[in-house]
This record gives C-alpha cells, sequence and structure tokens, in this order.
C-alpha cells in the first residue's frame, strides 16, 4: 500500500538518507529550501511555482520561464498585464488558444476527454476548474452575483469538501465535456464583456467580496482578481496541452 501524508509537517526540516524514493510524488506543498544532493536516477520531474531553482550549483529559474514563456506566450502575457490594453490581449490570446485546443479534444472520443495522464486533472476537469476559477474571482468578488458558482465547478485541491459543498458544489459529478462547456463558455462571454469594458479606474477598485468564504479576509481588488483568471487560464492551458499531445499520441492510428 502507497503511504500517503496529507496536511502534515512531519517533514519539515527533516533529512532523508540513503533511502529508496522511487516513485516519490510530492504535490501542492511548500518546498522552500528543499535541497536534493548526491542522488540518482532517471525521468526526475519538476513542476510548480519557484522563485529560484537551481540545479548542479546553476541557477536555471530564467532558462525555465523564458522557455515556458517561448512555447505558451499568453502566460507571458497574463503575469505581466498592467494597462487596460494588456489585460485585452492577454484575454485574446486566452480565448485563441481554447479555441484552437476545443477544436483538437472534440476529435477524441468521450473516454479521452475524461482521460487522466499520470494523475492530473482529465481535460474535463481542467475545465470544470476553469469554470470555478472564473466563477470565484470573476463571478463573485468582481461582479458579486448573487449565484455566481456553478455546481460543476471544480476547486483546488485545497479546499475542503465541506467548503466546497457550502458553495453548492457537486465534485463527485461526472458531466460530459459538452455539458461543461456550456457554462464555462458561458463565464468566458462574461470575461469578455468585463474585458472590453475595463477602465484604469475599475481596475484598481477594491471588490466587496473575496473569491469565496475559504479565502482569507484582506483586500482583493479587481486587477488582482482578472489576472488571477488570465494566470488560471494559461498555466492549465499548458497542462492540458501537454496531456492531450499524450493521449493523441496513445490514440489508434497516430502512429
Amino acid at each position: 500500500m502507497v503511504s500517503e501524508y496529507t496536511q502534515s509537517d512531519r517533514f519539515r526540516d527533516a533529512r532523508i538518507h540513503l533511502s529508496d524514493l522511487t516513485g516519490l510524488e510530492i504535490r501542492d506543498c511548500e518546498v522552500s529550501g528543499l535541497k536534493i544532493v548526491d542522488c540518482y536516477g532517471s525521468d526526475v520531474r519538476i513542476g510548480g511555482d519557484f522563485e529560484r531553482v537551481v540545479v548542479h550549483d546553476v541557477d536555471v529559474t530564467a532558462y525555465v520561464q523564458s522557455e515556458l514563456d517561448r512555447l505558451h506566450p499568453a502566460r507571458a502575457l497574463a503575469r505581466n498585464a498592467v494597462s487596460v490594453e494588456d489585460y485585452q490581449a492577454a484575454w485574446n490570446a486566452v480565448e485563441t488558444q481554447w479555441s484552437a485546443t476545443l477544436d483538437r479534444v472534440r476529435l477524441l472520443p468521450d473516454a479521452a476527454q475524461h482521460q487522466q495522464v499520470d494523475g492530473e486533472w482529465s481535460f474535463v476537469e481542467t475545465q470544470r476548474h476553469l469554470l470555478f476559477a472564473g466563477d470565484a474571482w470573476l463571478g463573485n468578488a468582481v461582479l458579486e452575483e448573487e449565484t455566481p458558482y456553478h455546481p460543476f465547478g471544480f476547486p483546488a485541491g485545497g479546499m475542503p469538501p465541506e467548503e466546497s459543498a457550502k458553495l453548492g458544489l457537486t465534485l463527485d459529478a461526472t458531466p460530459t465535456l459538452d455539458q461543461v462547456l456550456a457554462p464555462r463558455l458561458a463565464r468566458m462571454a462574461t470575461m469578455r464583456r468585463v474585458v472590453d469594458g475595463l477602465t484604469t479606474a475599475e481596475l484598481d477598485r477594491v471588490c466587496g467580496r473575496k473569491p469565496a468564504d475559504p479565502y482569507p479576509d484582506q483586500e482583493y481588488v479587481v486587477r488582482r482578481c482578472l489576472k488571477v483568471v488570465l494566470k488560471e487560464e494559461a498555466e492549465h492551458h499548458r497542462y492540458a496541452v501537454r496531456d492531450l499531445a499524450v493521449i493523441e499520441a496513445a490514440a489508434p492510428g497516430s502512429q
């Protein structure tokens, strides 16, 4: 049986020495100061939001960032958005890339649309998560809608199930891609209307709500909330096309 540790601090400042860590997975954890020294193996993968990454005493942070931006230009547009025009350009890029990717996904059988790669979210689950992100950061925080959360929304794994239930989310639902895309594309259309009507004053407006009750009680400004939506869209598109390539390569007749 695989050992699993959740919301634990038992490994803080630990030293693991001369141990077999084959297949170890560290997910959604704080790893500041993590060191892997004099280890050996193959197929080592690292992904996340890191301020600085050093490999063999070489700081590779800037290289990784620039390469990801080259491969996925919407990332830089979303991350660097400041002016109204920047936000509009970033959303244009987001819409364009998802339109092309949805065309690819619709060619796949239903099972492939629900297929997970290496334990990551399936394409349908990714759309459900982006639906939730738009509902929370746009529908609730920015627009203060009366009922912003669609039941198909899928929050990040750190949200307790009871908090998800309070928002009316049905995490165990198994909707089809088209069922998810109906509210998802509607939320994207709402984002389009908001972005088209943006002003500098609106970007600097303090929201009257936070995205959801589990989020910290702090000031949420419109520009921050919209940037979260942009960055979520850009990063999860990167994950989606990464896994889509694996699924397409394994499809019958792809060779």
